[in-house]
């Protein structure tokens, strides 16, 4: 809630601080004690200890009833008023000795109780000074009169400062809501970009896994009969393991740093497509590579998605469909980017994709597209993926 109260104090007023509540009643119950003979005072009336004395203590013993019972302070307040007026202990002052009781019933939203009972009190005030203490009708507007105007304004402050109050309690439960919500999304980004990166994960190291096994299976086989060939293979596997471990390295990253909100792999772009081609021919299997259009318009994660296709249909196809060749195809149009992967190879091994291909559909269908995988006409396997420039989660 600092943060709230912050906002509060910057659209409008400063936040209120933490005050317990017995303190403030504790406050009032001494103001009331000490201004009510202050009041007769000023007001030209005696002070005693059989008048003015004994009603400001009753009326600061009642105001500690104000925050449980309001009404039932101010009416026993305005009773004890009249009491000590009618006996003749006290000769002045009507409302003003019970403006804490009056201010209290307002803030506790008994605006009507707190306005009937001013009222009727004003009416009995006027009355008794014209029956009892025969006063002549000016002395009425001027005395009553001014009571009613200092009634007014007490009724108006304390709904002013109600309001007030009020507004900054809604704004700052606004303000909380908000935050609260603002988690909730920070949380739920940072779950899908974990669900992400998690892919990310399982495509680098399956390819590299399936290109580099293919390479130590060649190096096994020659180098016997065929060091330098054997040499070649394992120094084509370290590269691939050089750049799967960059990869691996700002991918894992990532997931330890939750300050971080998304990172892209070093060559998971659609100009990488070629050297991931490469790779591949260097495992043994004959791949070729037909692009048409124009791939500089192609928004990141489009790019990304057709990228991630490619390798992981070729992944497949380099551990699974035991192809001799297959055919990548880049198709970008303004309006969406058409990956096709066609091999050669065994079609039901090839459609054992494991993760692969749930994988690849749910990245896909994420950016509003759609992935068909499965036996080609004549023979293999294809996966074909459609992705729109521009579509949204």
């Amino acid at each position: 809630m600092v943060g709230a109260g912050a906002a509060t104090a910057h659209l409008g007023g400063a936040a209120r601080p933490h005050v317990p509540g017995w303190v403030v009643t504790a406050l009032l119950a001494v103001a009331t004690a000490a201004g009510v003979p202050a009041g007769v005072a000023l007001a030209g009336g005696a002070v005693t200890v059989s008048g003015a004395l004994p009603l400001a203590q009753t009326l600061a013993a009642l105001v500690l009833l104000r925050s449980r019972w309001p009404l039932f302070t101010l009416l026993a307040s305005v009773a004890t008023v009249a009491a000590y007026r009618g006996a003749g202990l006290v000769e002045v002052g009507w409302v003003w000795p019970a403006t804490v009781a009056f201010a209290a019933t307002v803030l506790a939203g008994r605006i009507g109780g707190a306005l009937a009972v001013g009222l009727g009190f004003l009416a009995y005030a006027a009355n008794w000074e014209v029956t009892v203490g025969g006063r002549d009708p000016e002395w009425i507007a001027g005395h009553v009169g001014g009571e009613a105007l200092w009634l007014a304004v007490v009724l108006a402050a304390a709904l002013a400062y109600r309001n007030r109050r009020r507004w900054q309690d809604e704004v700052a439960a606004r303000l909380e809501q908000s935050r609260h919500e603002q988690e909730l999304a920070a949380g739920r980004r940072r779950a899908e970009e974990r669900l992400r990166i998690a892919r990310e994960l399982h495509d680098v190291v399956s390819h590299t896994l399936a290109v580099v096994g293919v390479h130590l299976n060649v190096a096994l086989d020659a180098v016997e009969s065929a060091p330098g060939d054997a040499r070649d293979a394992l120094r084509l596997a370290q590269e691939v393991r050089g750049r799967a471990m960059a990869d691996l390295g700002a991918l894992v990253a990532v997931l330890r740093d939750d300050g971080v909100t998304g990172v892209e792999s070093p060559v998971a772009q659609l100009d990488g497509v070629a050297a991931l081609v490469q790779q591949v021919r260097s495992a043994g299997l004959r791949v070729t590579l037909d692009e048409v259009g124009d791939r500089s318009t192609v928004p990141t994660p489009v790019a990304l998605a057709a990228y991630r296709v490619v390798q992981e249909a070729l992944t497949n196809t380099v551990r699974h469909a035991d192809a001799a060749q297959a055919v990548v195809t880049l198709r970008y149009a303004p309006d969406e980017v058409t990956v096709v992967v066609r091999d050669d190879g065994t079609a039901a091994t090839g459609s054992a994709g494991g993760h692969g291909i749930a994988g690849m559909r749910e990245r896909v269908e994420a950016l509003g597209g759609r992935l068909a995988a499965g036996p080609a006409d004549g023979g293999g396997f294809r996966v074909s993926a459609v992705l729109p420039v521009g579509g949204r989660r």
